[in-house]
């Protein structure tokens, strides 16, 4: 059979199943990432496990998201992470050095290799090849310890991108396209795999772009081949001897296909407040503008911000804009200090941040009160950027840069700027901030600061499943609703007892209370709940309060998999009327749990009311046992014995 490029790699890693899609499967991950917001639990977990040493390729551990250290919090999560990388086995990338994906793809990236990460924009290593993946740290320690992570065999979509881009539109534009055509939940369980005549004149950075903000799409991940482009990328970056050529077989079978005329795309953004809300830049109208951000792991490469620089040379950021540039990587903030290109920015007016995840995640620049925000990060839920009144739009760094000078949302096109070759020989390379762990790893002292609280374990599954509707909610619930992440939280990321005081605390203050005096109960939903980030925090929280079972219509992969893993119970319902049978607080039970396991269906009596309805669970046999033993570190240790 002439196989496609995903299938071709994950049989040269599976350890278990078949690959059919829908089906589940184990695969053997060759290197794993993590940063420090979910760095801390993840090794917590991993040293649950009780390994020796890491057993992976390769393991890094980034610092890059706890970066405002206004209390002792956050530095001593960083050397938690340090002092325990030290003593496993894993590679420490110091704070500066920059955002783990674009430090990843520049010096770790390796075609035809599997990557686990916790973060939900690991996929962005797809540039080069890579099936590169997000999960929940448990997931993420599993397979440091050596063992499979385990997924749905996916279905491949092919994206068949023709033509050329026109000058002043990017490939930001062309993820923001398949997001118009396809939706925050219409990658479920798919995998992009990006083809045709337009990827000779893609760059690594401009496919990582693409990656990147795929897992907006709520894909498994997405992946180009490795070819010429690739090649020089690894020429550059004085790594060819990581690079092979990677590409499907003539012929290769898909199941589903679908093309993009680049020559069409114009400059677009993501509207407020979802990465599908797409409408063409020009259409969208001068709307005055606040605040501009360029940087994040989606758009802060060297070539990104080189772009920016040649727009901003000889301009001035309008009086009434506040632009804020934050490189992606000591490399990118090095060469462009040496080449003069920082000078030109700093001289346009704007402020230089960090290299780091920055306002993205809601760590500073936090807009104004009802503030329109440019910004070419991935993602604009509402409340992420730590101003629940303001209005985020998603763009490219050529609308961004436009936009800041002229003080409206504007369409570049009208701008003539030669950005000539940005292809680099030779990048500038420098790894000194990257620490190597010690070799007699037994010798080291592991270092935790008075914040590091042990995680919440769920109990054995019982026969009945009983309590009350805590919380209900509509549809696209982010995790970002779940367990918020910003500058006020995030030095709390290793504390789940003082951290599940706020979960849900942009749409219902209420809810962590609640919880409490009802002894917790479930949660009931819409649509493609949990979508966005890796955090396992958005279930851990919810375990602390009690949260048996979440109900819903339907779930986004990485949330579904952590609560799965944290021992909650994920319900969906058959008939979409049923959502309507359940209200706030209805008293529901969920009897003979362990024997209807395995049929897939439960049933669901509403005491309060009287109805009674079914639900499906659908796990695989694995998850069934993780389940029943109350989450997967309890199964791990369970079958280690």
């Amino acid at each position: 059979m002439k196989k496609n490029l995903v299938y071709k790699i994950l049989e040269k890693h599976l350890v278990k199943g078949e690959l059919v899609a829908g089906k589940s499967i184990g695969i053997r991950i060759d290197q794993t990432l993590t940063q420090d917001s979910t760095g801390t639990m993840a090794y917590l977990q991993l040293e649950a496990i009780g390994i020796d040493r890491v057993k992976t390729k390769r393991s890094v551990a980034f610092v890059d998201h706890n970066m405002l250290q206004q209390g002792f919090e956050n530095a001593d999560d960083h050397r938690y992470i340090q002092t325990v990388a030290d003593k496993y086995g894993v590679l420490f990338s110091r704070p500066g050095n920059g955002i783990c994906h674009q430090v990843f793809l520049e010096r770790f990236s390796t075609p035809g290799d599997t990557l686990l990460g916790s973060d939900s924009h690991t996929p962005t290593a797809g540039g080069v090849g890579m099936l590169a993946m997000g999960a929940g740290g448990l997931d993420v320690a599993i397979a440091m310890a050596g063992g499979a992570y385990y997924i749905n065999a996916p279905k491949v979509c092919k994206v068949n991108l023709v033509g050329k881009l026109k000058p002043m539109v990017s490939s930001k534009d062309i993820i923001l396209e398949v997001l118009r055509l396809q939706t925050v939940k219409g990658g479920v369980g798919k995998v992009y795999e990006y083809a045709g005549e337009g990827l000779k004149y893609l760059s690594v950075p401009q496919r990582a772009t693409i990656t990147n903000m795929g897992a907006e799409l709520g894909a498994t991940t997405s992946v180009f081949p490795s070819d010429e482009k690739t090649k020089e990328f690894f020429e550059a970056q004085g790594r060819i001897s990581d690079w092979i050529e990677l590409k499907p077989d003539d012929g290769a079978l898909y199941d589903e296909e679908f093309i993009i005329d680049l020559t069409e795309l114009k400059p677009m953004a993501a509207k407020p407040h979802s990465p599908d809300n797409i409408e063409e830049v020009a259409s969208i109208g001068n709307i005055k503008v606040d605040q501009v951000a360029i940087g994040s792991c989606t758009n802060s490469s060297f070539e990104d911000l080189m772009k920016v620089a040649r727009i901003l040379k000889g301009n001035k950021v309008h009086k009434n804009v506040s632009l804020v540039i934050a490189p992606g990587s000591r490399q990118v903030m090095e060469m462009i200090a040496r080449n003069g290109a920082l000078g030109d920015i700093i001289s346009s007016g704007a402020r230089i941040l960090e290299n780091s995840c920055g306002p993205c995640i809601g760590m500073g620049q936090s807009p104004g009160t009802d503030a329109v925000s440019l910004r070419t990060f991935n993602r604009n839920f509402y409340g992420r950027s730590g101003t629940l009144s303001a209005n985020i739009y998603l763009v490219s760094p050529e609308v961004a840069a436009v936009s800041a000078i002229e003080g409206v949302l504007t369409d570049p096109t009208k701008y003539e700027v030669d950005f000539g070759d940005l292809s680099v020989d030779k990048f500038l390379v420098d790894d000194s901030m990257i620490v190597e762990p010690s070799e007699l790893g037994a010798d080291v002292e592991v270092v935790r600061g008075p914040n590091i609280k042990p995680f919440p374990l769920s109990c054995e599954l019982g026969e009945n499943v009983d309590g009350r509707v805590v919380l209900k909610l509509g549809e696209n619930i982010t995790t970002d609703h779940i367990m918020p992440s910003n500058a006020k939280l995030l030095p709390f990321r290793s504390n789940i007892p003082y951290l599940s005081n706020f979960c849900f605390n942009t749409v219902d203050e209420a809810f962590p209370e609640r919880a409490k005096k009802y002894g917790g109960g479930f949660i009931v939903g819409g649509e493609n709940y949990g979508q966005g980030s890796s955090r396992e925090h958005a279930a851990l929280a919810p375990l602390y309060l009690g949260i048996r079972g979440v109900i819903v219509k339907s779930f986004a992969r990485i949330h579904k998999a952590n609560l799965i893993n944290s021992g909650i119970l994920p319900m969906e319902f058959i008939y979409e009327g049923d959502f309507d049978k359940i209200g706030l607080l209805d008293e529901i039970n969920i009897p003979d749990i362990l024997d209807k396991l395995d049929s897939g269906i439960l049933n669901v009596e509403n005491k309060t009311s009287g109805e009674v309805f079914k639900v499906k669970i659908e796990l695989s046999k694995k998850e069934i046992e993780i389940i029943r033993a109350g989450g997967k570190l309890n199964y791990t240790k369970k079958i280690s014995k």
